[in-house]
């Protein structure tokens, strides 16, 4: 997030606000993820990208340390391979689970006892300087569709990360 810019300047709590949006080059979707744990409390996270980034891990890391992270979920694409490979060491100490699929969706998920979440964005899991989009919605009909396309593509249509590695180092 930009400095002097505060996330409530883009949005606003997500009890009473169902559905919210933006467009704009000041947040980041790291930034919308830890505003809506602060907001829920610990949660297990789906995130799906066509990539990411050392950065967005970085922040992820920090956010994980918060103590408000159960479980991530990570669904990438095979054409980002030999990039999250190179990130491999680091990102195995902050996603538990990692899946690589063709995939080129941006969708967050974040599920708390409290409440689910789903952020839909431009954004891949990168940091950038670029205008991006997001629907933020705590509709459970939306988290339960994208929750379940999610888990039958990790289910279905993905190779775990893990098993890719491991065959690449032997």
């Amino acid at each position: 997030m930009k400095r002097g810019v505060q996330i409530e300047d883009y949005l606003k709590p997500l009890q009473p606000n169902q559905t919210q949006c933006y467009l704009t080059n000041t947040l980041q979707v790291a930034d919308i993820v830890e505003w809506t744990l602060a907001q829920i409390g610990k949660s297990t996270i789906w995130q799906t990208s066509f990539s990411i980034s050392e950065e967005f891990l970085r922040r992820l890391y920090f956010i994980s340390k918060s103590g408000n992270v159960e479980t991530i979920h990570l669904l990438l694409d095979f054409k980002a391979t030999q990039k999250t490979l190179r990130l491999w060491a680091f990102l195995s100490q902050v996603i538990q689970h990692t899946y690589l699929a063709d995939n080129h969706s941006k969708v967050i998920l974040i599920q708390s006892a409290v409440m689910s979440v789903a952020i839909i964005t431009s954004q891949n899991l990168t940091r950038g300087n670029r205008h991006e989009s997001a629907i933020v919605t705590t509709d459970p009909a939306i988290f339960k569709t994208l929750h379940e396309e999610i888990e039958d593509l990790i289910r279905n249509h993905s190779v775990p990360l893990s098993e890719l590695y491991n065959a690449q180092v032997k």
